[in-house]
């Protein structure tokens, strides 16, 4: 939101600097994210000067140049070269020094410098409106009023608006300050924090008159759930112009383009009040009658950007007597606004239901000025005031007289919030104990009225324009941020709570692994849950019926809960790989969504992704491209870390993966990982391969928090290593030779490692060669040659007759 400093001193007497002012913004709730200038000149005519042209003759190289010499308050004239049809000596004209930069119409600089044209010298230039930025003509120059001194800077003849321009970060539940008036209502309380006394002026409508009721026009409000609150007046003999300086200067200073007159008062008060009006134009509107209501689904309405839209049957209308004119609310139909020739308008203020603004501009896709205030909820009670406001304005820029009585039909008043503040509650929540005259002071200031007063506490009457504001703890944080979060006192004693939890809590798991795979190398990330359903059609595994749909989504692409998590780390792939960043290890705990005939379904996953090279490239190192055995050793060295050991591995029926496996503890599966098809990766453009883990985070917490620890000394004897080189059938893995080995030795044999595999030349058809080595240990004493061997030749008999192994 973009808070003109100009504006707001209207409203209340300050002089201070922006950047105090700023501050105290920023301290009351109202974080000012920036300051910017505003010049309605760019440039603020710097440089400019008033000049007398004393000669002016015909250019002795050119027809269409003139040579002149002109006053411009310094020692001695100085000689311009201008080509203006209409340049004339006895002329008053602004002149741009050497050195002054003007600006062209798409804002690109230029300086005047000294020069010589066609041979004459030129020390200056005599300007045209446009090239000062003071309008659009360049017909020639600006020939000014006579009386004018020469020298005189052209700053203080033309009305040149300097302003300072705030951007307030304001959060959705601060509807109350999306105004200039109401940021000056925060401002006056910060204010008198500060023993700084000033009060809130507040524009006059005392002149506001019927001159007669010749147009009135029959509203009724048929659904007043939705339009709790619906005014307006018709104006009649108004001349639809440009707006005057002062008003386009206003709008312009906060990011808003002038349209005309009509059009720019209604923008100004919703700015200025934080009402959004409407102007309709009262010869469009059919049997002088205005309706508000629903219509039926399905019903076309083309609204002013040109777009046929099919309207909803909660959306709220704003219809005459045969048509839809407006989307309350939220915008406006293509033809019954303001245009060229309007001559009469009803003008429109309201008060229209939040959720239902917000539901029809979500459903539509509409985010406009109104609706952004509508849907937040506005000031209920000022509706007939900003109507008056708006009339009066629009007759001081447009001419024009009201001819009609205000309609404003508010059959339920929406009334002021009534709570009570408990002094003890007050200073556990801010932790120090403010002086109740203070208190009440605060609470005056933000308009709220005490009712009575108690030893306990204070009876109050909240606004009904703080809609936030409507238990104990509100009213608590409004007073603490006027008074200054600054201003607390850090207390002496710390007090803290020793929680009573297990160390297998989902968090505290949950950090171990993370900080793990940050030490090997890996960033989290963390995507949003809300995903397209497009993704579904990429795996068989996906059911769209299974999608967790969202019943207001913010677009196609966010409409559902994700039933996956490797679709988002693969957008999270690309992004990088498109900004030449290819060698990624990202990891994420996220959920998952589905929803089943009975029940919906959350499942949490910790999901692990590789690609490119294994480390940065260096010239000590050659990295090596990361692969399926890279990945394998992550998953393998996260689970040991949580103590989970026994794992088997197991095939993969999943259509993601190119190629898979996965590691169970009896009949759970832990992880699966692999691959990621070629076919998948083409949907994102992503062109090198991705490895990808998904771990069943439920499973991980239930196998770890079975992990028992068991402490043993270290044994003080020796291993000792035996290998074979066994010639085996290629079908056998060598998970079977590890398993075979631990089931016949259960004492001594400490760890079964393969260390070579080789398959081709000089082996029989479907034959392969595994050496493995075998780890020996006995804890009580040291190992004998005869112990070795009778263990190594009980091994080699049950690998010769399960698996027919042979040795080489």
């Amino acid at each position: 939101m973009k808070i003109s400093y100009n504006w707001l001193k209207q409203f209340i007497n300050l002089d201070w600097d922006a950047e105090k002012t700023g501050e105290l913004l920023t301290d009351l709730g109202l974080e000012v994210e920036g300051i910017s200038q505003y010049q309605s000149v760019k440039g603020g005519l710097e440089g400019i000067v008033i000049g007398h042209v004393l000669t002016c003759e015909q250019h002795p190289n050119a027809d269409r140049l003139n040579v002149t010499t002109v006053d411009i308050g310094a020692d001695a004239p100085v000689q311009i070269v201008c080509g203006a049809p209409n340049v004339g000596a006895g002329q008053k004209v602004p002149v741009a020094t050497i050195g002054t930069t003007l600006y062209t119409a798409e804002g690109e600089a230029w300086i005047i410098k000294k020069g010589k044209i066609r041979g004459e010298e030129s020390h200056g230039m005599i300007c045209a409106e446009d090239e000062l930025g003071l309008g659009k003509s360049h017909d020639g120059i600006m020939i000014l009023d006579e009386s004018l001194v020469a020298g005189t800077p052209a700053i203080d003849v033309f009305d040149v608006e300097n302003d300072t321009v705030f951007e307030i970060g304001l959060t959705p539940n601060r509807a109350d300050a999306m105004s200039h008036w109401g940021t000056a209502r925060d401002l006056k309380a910060g204010l008198a924090q500060q023993d700084i006394t000033t009060e809130l002026i507040t524009p006059s409508t005392s002149s506001f008159n019927i001159e007669n009721r010749l147009h009135k026009v029959d509203v009724q409000v048929i659904d007043s759930e939705k339009a709790p609150r619906y005014a307006g007046v018709t104006i009649s003999g108004l001349k639809v112009a440009d707006s005057p300086a002062w008003l386009q200067h206003r709008l312009k200073a906060i990011g808003l383009s002038p349209i005309n007159n009509i059009v720019d008062v209604t923008n100004y008060v919703l700015h200025e009040l934080g009402q959004p009006l409407h102007a309709f134009d009262l010869t469009k509107i059919t049997g002088n009658k205005i309706e508000v209501k629903t219509l039926e689904a399905g019903t076309k309405f083309t609204t002013l950007d040109g777009v046929v839209r099919e309207l909803h049957e909660e959306d709220l209308m704003i219809c005459d007597a045969e048509k839809p004119m407006c989307i309350a609310g939220v915008f406006g139909g293509i033809d019954s606004g303001v245009s060229a020739s309007t001559h009469s308008i009803f003008l429109e203020s309201a008060y229209f239901e939040p959720v239902t603004v917000r539901k029809t501009a979500k459903r539509h896709g509409l985010n406009t000025d109104a609706s952004f205030r509508f849907e937040r909820g506005i000031d209920p009670n000022i509706t007939d005031y900003a109507l008056m406001r708006a009339a009066l304005l629009i007759q001081e820029v447009a001419g024009g007289e009201i001819t009609s009585e205000i309609v404003d039909i508010y059959p339920k008043k929406i009334e002021d919030q009534q709570v009570f503040l408990n002094f003890e509650n007050a200073t556990k929540l801010i932790g120090e104990e403010l002086p109740r005259e203070t208190i009440k002071s605060i609470l005056s200031s933000l308009d709220i009225k005490i009712n009575n007063v108690t030893e306990s506490g204070l009876g109050m009457t909240i606004p009904a324009y703080r809609n936030d504001v409507t238990r104990e703890a509100d009213v608590i944080e409004e007073i603490l941020r006027v008074y200054g979060y600054n201003n607390i006192n850090f207390g002496t004693k710390l007090n803290a709570t020793v929680a009573n939890v297990s160390k297998f809590e989902d968090h505290k798991v949950q950090d171990v692994v993370a900080n793990q795979l940050v030490g090997q190398g890996f960033y989290e990330i963390m995507a949003n849950s809300l995903t397209t359903p497009a993704y579904a059609s990429l795996s068989e595994m996906l059911k769209e019926e299974h999608h967790v749909t969202m019943l207001n989504p913010l677009g196609r692409e966010l409409s559902v809960m994700r039933q996956s998590l490797l679709f988002s780390g693969l957008e999270a792939i690309a992004y990088n790989s498109n900004r030449r960043n290819s060698d990624l290890k990202f990891f994420e705990f996220g959920k998952t969504y589905h929803q089943y005939e009975n029940n919906r379904q959350e499942d949490k996953h910790l999901s692990v992704f590789v690609t490119g090279e294994r480390t940065n490239e260096s010239w000590t190192t050659t990295g090596g491209t990361t692969d399926f055995f890279y990945l394998k050793g992550i998953v393998n060295a996260t689970l040991e870390r949580l103590g989970i050991t026994r794992v088997r591995s197991g095939s993969v029926k999943n259509d993601i993966f190119a190629e898979a496996t996965s590691l169970q503890l009896g009949k759970t599966t832990l992880v699966t990982f692999g691959i990621v098809k070629k076919s998948v990766l083409k949907h994102f453009d992503i062109t090198q391969d991705v490895y990808y883990a998904d771990f069943n985070w439920d499973n991980i917490l239930e196998m770890a928090s079975r992990n028992k620890i068991k402490f043993q000394p270290i044994p003080k004897y020796p291993e000792v290593r035996r290998d074979f080189a066994l010639l085996l059938d290629e079908k056998v893995q060598f998970e079977d030779i590890r398993a075979l080995a631990k089931q016949t030795e259960k004492q001594l044999l400490k760890d079964v490692n393969l260390f070579d595999v080789y398959q081709g030349k000089n082996l029989p058809d479907g034959k392969k060669s595994y050496a493995v080595s075998f780890m020996l240990q006995d804890e009580n004493k040291t190992l004998t040659d005869k112990n070795i061997d009778k263990v190594m030749h009980k091994l080699q008999l049950r690998f010769e007759k399960e698996l027919g192994a042979t040795l080489r």
